[in-house]
């Protein structure tokens, strides 16, 4: 156990934690490559899996590895994940919406 700034006992985690979040990492990482490997599925289908499985993966990584929950730090780490997750969203929707409206808006009709 080590003793953080403000003197809260903070645990360490186990071998079977780093355990669980390795193998957890592994099947989540084999899935999309068995999937895109394979090409037995459709490419939607195929793309679903991967986005899914990339996203359980990120959720995996924080709390098994980063040690990342609703009780670290009195759940401001959370707040913060959660804070840059909605940021990145509206990016990532915002800069497509925009791209497909430049290209729909210069093609010639």
């Amino acid at each position: 156990m080590s003793h953080s700034a403000n003197g809260n006992v903070v645990p360490h985690s186990s071998v079977k934690s780093y355990m669980i979040g390795f193998i957890l990492s592994v099947i989540l990482t084999g899935i999309p490559f068995w999937m895109v490997m394979s090409d037995g599925s459709s490419q939607g289908m195929t793309l679903g899996v991967v986005v899914a499985c990339a996203v359980i993966q990120v959720v995996v990584h924080l709390i098994y590895f980063l040690h990342l929950d609703t009780k670290s730090e009195g759940g401001w780490n959370m707040v913060a994940i959660v804070f840059s997750a909605i940021i990145i969203l509206i990016v990532v929707v915002g800069s497509l919406w925009i791209m497909w409206n430049l290209n729909y808006n210069m093609m010639v009709h």
